[in-house]
């Protein structure tokens, strides 16, 4: 058994809904570039992405809207008439071919899903995915297919397993916590940026689940400014005291990058650390509650050029028990890139000491984070009594 697998096909790069949107999976390849500049990566780590069938979308996916995003990446319908499917929008323009684009960005993290419930590998990452956003009939935030959710419903339906799903992007998962919010084999937590401030505006502490799924969806909304210590406190002491409390048999992370001062599209002020953190402490979890079987993916990240290679490659480096490197990043990989991005590449692993002037609030916002913490808990904490 191989103990991870990198899913990864240079097609992926074709999800591209134009030169000047901020989602840009070019920082796919400035992540491979990075990982085999320190020879943590090979080729044969890597295995090809898959597409996804109609079937397979249709786990999640309404066929009328499957249909109309086939006909809209091949010109056959306006922008006009695919708006009320989320397509054609400022967020979701439509582009040539959007389907097999799509369709190829989920067919990658069922491969990494049947690898790791297969027990070929212990962990497998497909950082192509992560389209937390997109719901059964309509596409929204970037994200058309919801590879996350699809994946889920085919690990329930060909593995018969109970799926904790975690979610650390800024933006908070609603796609995957609306799909199986009244699923009580499946249990969704999501750390993010208060929906006060930032879309797509829910993700409050109150939403816990429906009927039979109450007490499975559990949300860990943070402030604007939240810095790494407070971050770190609310992801791990929730996500010990939720698996332990929902037991799962396998770990699906949706591995978002934009929780960084960088990041141009959301409030939170984290830096590299909270990337160290999030993926050793899912991986130390997978162990101990799942056999090691942790399915990763990516999502969200629109620094793409200072923040989302190193981040993303700590989630391989961890995988596979790498020392998580420090001091300079690779020179080569430097001087390639620098050429094309437009502006000074971070020269090390770690952030620049300090990265930004301190907030006056830091304290404030802190306390608010503890308390909303507490809150969020109180299913688990009120059954312990």
């Amino acid at each position: 058994m191989k103990n991870a697998v990198f899913v990864y096909s240079p097609e992926q790069l074709s999800y591209k809904f134009s030169d000047s949107h901020p989602f840009n999976h070019k920082r796919l390849l400035l992540t491979i570039d990075l990982l085999k500049n320190i020879d943590a990566l090979s080729d044969d780590d890597i295995i090809p992405a898959r597409v996804a069938t109609d079937e397979e979308l249709e786990l999640v996916h309404d066929p009328k809207y499957i249909d109309i995003v086939k006909k809209a990446g091949h010109g056959l319908i306006t922008a006009e008439q695919a708006e009320p499917y989320g397509i054609g929008t400022e967020d979701t323009p439509i582009f040539p071919n959007m389907h097999e684009a799509s369709s190829l960005l989920v067919g990658g993290t069922l491969q990494a899903v049947d690898y790791v419930m297969q027990g070929k590998s212990k962990h497998a990452l497909n950082l192509g995915g992560g389209l937390h956003h997109g719901f059964r009939g309509r596409a929204s935030g970037f994200c058309i297919y919801n590879d996350s959710s699809i994946a889920i419903r085919y690990i329930q339906e060909k593995y018969q397993a109970r799926v904790l799903y975690v979610d650390t992007d800024a933006h908070h998962g609603d796609g995957v916590q609306w799909t199986f919010y009244d699923d009580p084999s499946v249990c969704t937590f999501s750390i993010h940026e208060t929906g006060r401030y930032l879309f797509p505006g829910t993700g409050n502490i109150s939403e816990r689940g429906n009927g039979q799924g109450y007490g499975t969806s559990f949300n860990f909304p943070l402030e604007a400014f939240t810095e790494d210590n407070s971050f770190l406190m609310v992801y791990e002491k929730a996500l010990r005291e939720v698996i332990e409390y929902f037991k799962p048999d396998v770990l699906f992370t949706q591995n978002g990058a934009d929780a960084h001062y960088f990041d141009p599209l959301t409030h939170l002020y984290a830096s590299m650390k909270i990337y160290r953190e999030i993926p050793k402490l899912a991986h130390e979890l997978a162990h101990e509650y799942c056999d090691g079987r942790w399915i990763a993916v990516g999502g969200g990240g629109y620094d793409m050029w200072r923040v989302v290679p190193r981040a993303w490659s700590l989630i391989w480096l961890e995988m596979n028990d790498y020392p998580i490197p420090t001091g300079k990043l690779p020179e080569d990989w430097l001087n390639k890139w620098q050429k094309e991005a437009p502006v000074p590449l971070i020269p090390t692993w770690e952030d620049p000491n300090p990265l930004f002037e301190p907030i006056p609030r830091k304290a404030e916002i802190e306390e608010k984070n503890a308390q909303m913490l507490i809150k969020a808990l109180n299913i688990i904490r009120s059954e312990k009594k």
